[in-house]
């Protein structure tokens, strides 16, 4: 048997060194990276790595571009992004003429869909309106249609979706949702926010094991394309687990993967004691695994700024509402507490300061376990030193500010003024010793990391590019517990690097950069024509 090891050797590159202000010019360190059976083994000169190359080696030139970890994407929706990539998408309208233009047109050419299915449109369509259930009927009479607001978190409903959900005047609001109601006839107006949109969903089409099959891999596809080795799935549901298992075991699985479980708020503390239990039975087989694993749970503790469900200290700017927490917060207590005495690390998606600091006194309680907080758009200033002093990751999504027409704009004035100034606070939760981990939350905006990046660095609390990168991938790894084996170029690491078509370092500008190679594991997963 040839006990050659398989070697893959990337030359004439910038090794990105977290801390430095730029890689390495050829006479201040290693030029190339030497990979041997999925691991760098060497950081060494071009003629060095050039001498130790076997005859059978694949050798990548850099071409002066920078080499460093794969982006690590921690907070992301990998098989919905999936199945966003083929529906119809409204991210690019800015008025209700052309939402309304994309959906006609949509619904024509596919007659034979029985529901008319798409999302990605802004608050900013609807000014100090929101979705009305006659837009959509203007376009879509005769079968329902639902059209998923950009965030997740609200709804577009057409009245035939209305009847087909049993959805009317005497309708009451779901638990953590609402359906918004004319306030003369108390009709539903066709917005549906938060869990009411699960009114919608219980009777959709379920899609087959195939079409979330179908979704995984197209999204793993274009995910290693943008020079992505790992991702942090927020919220998998649990039949989605076996197409997980099932892309792994066919050797199809080119992204290192952790997924995380839900936990809802609508259970009893006994209740979610039980499913805690399902999740442990579900998710044993992946322990220990180095392509596919879990030991996370995924909650929310409120809804989200444009539409008034996240969880603030003192009301919305000119209004009397401050939102309501998806959980009570001695319950938020209890089944953090629960969670982490089972061992399972725990995410909060908060982004309102109340809810903030409800995750961060949950997690106080529980104990340090790099427990997570996911968006935190808005941190009291009390609160910001709490995560370095508690352990908590600060996963951020800087790309939402920048992710509508106007966005900011609209942010700023439902939040007001003063708190709009401490909008997410990257700068100072990493100044005061707290641990960034970056991601896009996928398909609510695009995946782009240069777009995150961009953002990263353009913000009112911005951090710097290294900052960024850093936070992209060992910040990312530290979320996920694998520092150990990734988020860093140093010898004895999984192989797990993205090749740059230049060094954005040299200029502190990401736009315009593209990928010239992503290496998962050692092996080349994507390579640019």
């Amino acid at each position: 048997m040839d006990a050659t090891p398989t070697q893959l050797i990337v030359v004439n590159g910038r090794l990105f060194r977290p801390g430095a202000s730029t890689g390495p010019r050829p006479e201040e360190g290693p030029t190339a990276v030497v990979i041997e059976d999925g691991r760098i083994a060497a950081l060494v000169s071009d003629a060095e790595a050039l001498r130790l190359r076997h005859p059978r080696a694949e050798v990548i030139d850099a071409a002066g571009g920078l080499v460093l970890p794969g982006f690590d994407d921690a907070h992301i929706h990998v098989i919905p992004g999936g199945q966003w990539s083929g529906l119809l998408a409204l991210r690019e309208a800015v008025t209700v003429p052309e939402l309304q233009s994309l959906v006609a047109e949509y619904a024509a050419a596919h007659p034979e869909l029985p529901w008319i299915w798409g999302g990605g449109w802004h608050y900013a369509a609807w000014g100090d309106a929101g979705p009305a259930k006659e837009q959509l009927d203007a376009v879509v009479p005769d079968r329902p249609a639902m059209m998923v607001c950009m965030d997740g978190h609200s709804y577009w409903v057409n009245s035939a979706a209305l009847r087909a959900a049993g959805i009317d005047r005497d309708t009451p609001d779901p638990p953590n949702g609402v359906i918004v109601r004319d306030p003369a006839t108390g009709e539903p107006t066709g917005w549906l926010k938060e869990r009411a949109g699960q009114l919608i969903y219980r009777v959709m089409p379920d899609p087959t094991h195939q079409d979330l099959k179908d979704a995984l891999l197209r999204a793993v596809r274009a995910l290693n394309a943008s020079g992505f080795t790992a991702v942090q799935d927020a919220r998998t549901d649990p039949v989605e687990v076996p197409v997980w298992r099932e892309a792994l075991a066919e050797g199809r699985l080119t992204l290192r993967s952790r997924i995380a479980l839900p936990m809802a708020p609508e259970q009893s503390l006994a209740e979610w004691r039980t499913t805690l239990d399902e999740h442990e039975e579900l998710v044993a087989p992946l322990r220990g695994g180095d392509w596919l694993t879990s030991g996370i749970v995924k909650g929310f503790v409120d809804g989200v700024i444009e539409s008034r469900t996240a969880a603030m200290l003192a009301p919305y700017e000119g209004e009397e509402s401050a939102g309501v927490p998806a959980f009570e917060p001695e319950q938020l207590t209890a089944f953090t507490v629960e969670a982490h005495r089972r061992g399972w690390q725990v995410q909060l998606h908060a982004i309102g300061d109340r809810g903030v600091r409800m995750a961060l006194d949950a997690f106080e309680a529980a104990g340090r376990r790099r427990h997570r907080v996911e968006h935190a758009e808005i941190v009291h200033p009390e609160d910001v030193k709490r995560f370095a002093a508690l352990d908590v990751v600060a996963s951020m999504q800087p790309a939402h500010a920048f992710s509508a027409p106007d966005r900011a704009h609209d942010w700023h004035d439902v939040v007001g003024p003063g708190r709009a100034a401490a909008n997410w606070p990257m700068s100072a939760i990493h100044e005061s010793g707290g641990v960034i981990a970056l991601g896009s939350d996928w398909p609510v905006v695009d995946f782009d990391p240069f777009a995150t990046l961009h953002a990263a660095t353009s913000a009112d609390h911005a951090l710097t590019l290294p900052q960024a990168l850093s936070a992209y991938g060992h910040g990312s790894a530290y979320a996920a517990h694998a520092e150990h084996r990734r988020g860093s170029v140093a010898v004895g690491m999984d192989a797990d690097l993205v090749v740059l078509d230049r060094d954005p370092l040299e200029t502190g500008d990401v736009r315009g950069t593209g990928v010239t190679a992503t290496i998962a594991g050692g092996l080349v997963v994507h390579r640019a024509p």
